[in-house]
């Protein structure tokens, strides 16, 4: 015994009874951890949960969630970008938070060298892409190539219009609640957009406290005397809806989001003619990593100020982006006139895509949840000389359970 205490002094005997309290206690929480994925969440965490709840203020126009559905031996697994399986095969997860286009690799990888772009160490140093142009940075190729695909698909009028670039459309979204309100107004414009609107809406409009606008709310009960915007989304993110304005007063000024207006999420019924357009190409094409956006302005003074926010914001929008922007929309136009892989074009390898994600979203509506979708309303329509037939690919979801209830509107 003598030996051993010259071997182990006290404070070995502290540091080897640390190590054994900090293990046994990560255990503990490992298997509470372990145990509530498996048997739902404790009592306690039950009643905070319950408390978080009652506390919401938006309904569910900005409400995320995670829907768990026990997975099926008989039903093939789903793509890893809307659903994943854990390492014991226990629960399937449809993430209803948010979206990353991942799912558009396949086709793009298809396309090989076609979609390739070489960018030379010496090219796009300056920050003029245009000096004499309105929007000075904007690449004259992606220019070109904006117009020959909203051409081709029809979906937007841009006779007439002044291209604004941005950093994806958010960017542009500011750039517009910029152009439009007063410098010298007694108080901020009023931002509105009819519920349910996409939850991002309200945290970008008041993440600068800007005093130039502000956020208002659902603009179906907006009642407020004064000019104000209205954000028009059409198709409606997060339920897939074609909207019109629905503010019934004058003074106000619309913006329309028109991201989803391509032929893979809604029917092109007509060529939009609007005031101030946004579009941009994670929606369109899906590369969302290149964060890139752009607008369509009929008013020579409104794109203006929007190129003067970008300028004063970020001295302009990424060149190399841009480039590689132009080339991708000229492969997803040339594969609408000439279409050569077994896929079809873009729009044809998107939209079979959303139908089998229809299928395998029906498929995992069973056990104990109860899941009500949306109806679909298949249509076909013509693009250059093909036909495509598109249904929407947002899906409306109520969830029910012995505990919870939880509607959830969310794009495929």
């Amino acid at each position: 015994m003598g030996s051993f205490f010259r071997v182990f002094s006290l404070r070995n005997l502290l540091v080897l009874s640390l190590a054994l309290n900090v293990n046994l206690i990560w255990r503990v929480l490992y298997e509470k951890e372990d145990s509530e994925a498996i048997n739902g969440p404790s009592l306690d965490n039950k009643r905070e949960a319950f408390r978080t709840d009652s506390m919401a203020s938006e309904a569910q126009a900005t409400q995320r969630t995670h829907l768990y559905i026990p997975s099926s031996s008989s039903s093939s697994s789903s793509s890893s970008s809307s659903s994943t399986v854990d390492s014991n095969g226990r629960d399937r997860v449809i993430n209803l938070d948010h979206g990353d286009p991942t799912m558009y690799e396949r086709y793009w990888q298809q396309t090989g060298d076609k979609s390739t772009i070489l960018i030379p160490g010496w090219q796009s140093m300056s920050y003029f892409s245009d000096a004499g142009s309105l929007c000075w940075f904007l690449e004259p190729e992606f220019a070109k190539e904006i117009i020959r695909l909203h051409k081709i698909v029809g979906n937007a009028v841009t006779e007439g219009r002044y291209i604004v670039v941005g950093t994806g459309s958010t960017q542009l979204y500011q750039a517009v609640l910029y152009a439009l309100s007063p410098p010298d107004a007694a108080e901020p414009l009023s931002v509105v957009s009819a519920a349910p609107y996409y939850s991002s809406y309200p945290l970008i409009t008041d993440c600068l406290k800007s005093g130039l606008y502000k956020w208002a709310g659902d603009a179906q009960s907006f009642n407020k005397e004064g000019p104000y915007i209205e954000l028009v989304t059409s198709p409606n993110n997060p339920d897939g809806h074609v909207r019109q304005s629905v503010v019934n007063k004058s003074g106000g000024i619309l913006v329309h989001d028109l991201a989803y207006y391509w032929p893979q999420y809604s029917p092109i019924a007509a060529a939009a003619d609007h005031d101030i357009m946004l579009f941009t190409v994670s929606k369109s094409t899906g590369h969302a990593g290149m964060r890139i956006g752009w607008a369509l302005v009929k008013d020579e003074e409104v794109a203006k100020k929007m190129v003067k926010y970008v300028e004063l914001n970020t001295i302009g929008v990424s060149k190399d982006s841009q480039l590689r922007a132009a080339k991708v929309l000229q492969v997803a136009t040339d594969g609408c006139k000439y279409p050569t892989s077994e896929e079809g074009s873009l729009f044809d390898f998107a939209a079979n895509l959303m139908e089998e994600r229809w299928k395998l979203l029906r498929v995992r509506s069973q056990a104990k949840w109860s899941l009500h979708f949306a109806r679909v309303f298949p249509r076909t329509m013509q693009i250059s000389q093909q036909l495509l037939r598109a249904s929407t690919s947002f899906c409306m979801v109520e969830v029910r359970s012995t505990h919870r209830r939880l509607r959830s509107l969310s794009p495929i």
